[in-house]
């Protein structure tokens, strides 16, 4: 029977969506969990006496290299899920995950093998990289098919909330780890506990995975006939140009929120005398709290405001938060976890960069089309970005903020073009 997208959310919803966004969260623990530890798996895995500047190099193109390896991965489980179906790709991709995350953790160090050590760390990462590739794309459409079209916002701001929360759960991890055990006994062999619980957390998903259905939208598709017979790269590449530049420039905004809000401001923060690591660590955590509440609020309105309109004053009220907390942290410490919680919810606006890629390609290439739009992107500008705001900053003390804001910016022309578009289309489809 035709799926009904006029139905409400019913339970066997609401159970889809809690099993997708907490393996969603599992997975990008396993994800993320590496930058968590760079440092001290730069001492494990690389010369013992070579340069800091090197080390660092060395770890973070390490950590680079996922993403590098992402569209990809991508681009493989997209094409496959287009052709073959969606749950098949979307377990898949987070057993991909696993299997090296668990690796990770039994990996002999470089004084064991010598250089062997670091190869085997890439490969791993490459291997991470490439499942995360499909992971996030074949989440956001999973969802997005399972519920009625009036809820898409809801469930993509939902699953997009559940991958934030891996990057907490990364932190609380590492927190726990660092209050544990001392920096001697993280080098020696406690380094190696995070990883291997990232390899069961991978499991555990896996096996919740197992609950789930193929999508109404897929088994239509299947019904009708009306899966491609071509390669579905092919047909994007041909026919949805359009909807791949919007799809890429709406992630780039995505990149500036999740890089620089959320990974590297604890960082600049914890260099400031009056506020330090450990309450940058625990404003970080305050902030992905709020972030995640975020995602839901934003996704929940592009239902009922559409993209366009959420997308626009979203970014209008990220880049004032922005200009508040950056501009007033240092000589107002006292800010720290309302003005960084304040952020993070600003931040949410991103739930809306899904459901515009949803949005923007047919289902026979859904999955093809969105991945390939979001991993290329973000290997782009998420892999540049870092550099580009480490050589702002030596010119401008605001380099963060100002990033942020342009990018914003940005999302304010998007939010415009989308809701202009939106608005011409309305009487044409009522017409219909």
């Amino acid at each position: 029977m035709p799926f009904d997208h006029t139905r409400p959310l019913n339970r066997g919803d609401y159970r889809t969506l809690a099993l997708s966004a907490l393996g969603g969260t599992l997975e990008f623990y396993d994800f993320v969990i590496y930058v968590f530890f760079a440092a001290v798996m730069g001492h494990v895995f690389f010369p013992p006496h070579s340069p800091d500047w090197l080390v660092q190099v060395q770890t973070y193109g390490i950590f680079a290299a996922g993403y590098l390896a992402r569209p990809l991965g991508g681009i493989v489980m997209a094409h496959f899920g287009d052709l073959r179906g969606r749950k098949r790709m979307f377990t898949l991709s987070i057993l991909l995950m696993a299997l090296p995350t668990f690796l990770m953790g039994l990996l002999p160090t470089y004084a064991a093998i010598g250089f062997w050590a670091p190869i085997g760390l890439l490969a791993l990462r490459v291997l991470q990289g490439a499942a995360i590739g499909g992971e996030v794309p074949g989440a956001w459409v999973f969802v997005s098919e399972h519920v009625p079209a009036r809820r898409v916002g809801f469930a993509c701001g939902t699953l997009t909330a559940g991958l934030t929360m891996g990057i907490l759960l990364g932190s609380l991890v590492a927190s726990a780890m660092h209050a544990r055990f001392t920096e001697a006994e993280l080098v020696d062999h406690a380094w190696r506990i995070p990883f291997l619980l990232g390899g069961v957390f991978g499991l555990m998903a896996v096996y919740l995975r197992s609950y789930l259905q193929e999508t109404p939208v897929f088994k239509e598709l299947e019904e009708q006939r009306a899966l491609l017979a071509e390669w579905p790269m092919k047909r994007v590449l041909a026919s949805h140009r359009g909807a791949m530049l919007l799809s890429m420039l709406a992630t780039w905004v995505l990149t500036g929120g999740i890089v620089v809000v959320i990974l590297m401001t604890p960082g600049l923060l914890a260099k400031l005398p009056a506020i330090g690591a450990e309450k940058a660590l625990l404003a970080n955590c305050l902030a992905v709290v709020c972030l995640s509440i975020g995602c839901v609020l934003a996704g929940s309105l592009t239902d009922r405001y559409g993209d366009g309109p959420t997308l626009l004053v979203g970014s209008l009220l990220l880049s004032a938060a922005c200009y508040v907390f950056y501009g007033g942290i240092a000589a107002n410490p006292d800010w720290l976890f309302p003005g960084y919680a304040l952020l993070g919810l600003t931040v949410g606006t991103i739930a809306a960069v899904p459901c515009i890629m949803v949005r923007a390609f047919p289902p026979a290439v859904r999955f093809s089309g969105l991945s390939l739009s979001y991993n290329l992107a973000y290997a782009i500008f998420g892999g540049l970005t870092p550099m580009l705001v480490a050589l702002m900053l030596k010119r401008d003390i605001l380099a963060p903020a100002h990033y942020v804001e342009a990018l914003a910016l940005l999302g304010v022309v998007i939010g415009l073009g989308l809701s202009v578009k939106h608005h011409s289309a309305t009487p044409v489809t009522a017409r219909g």
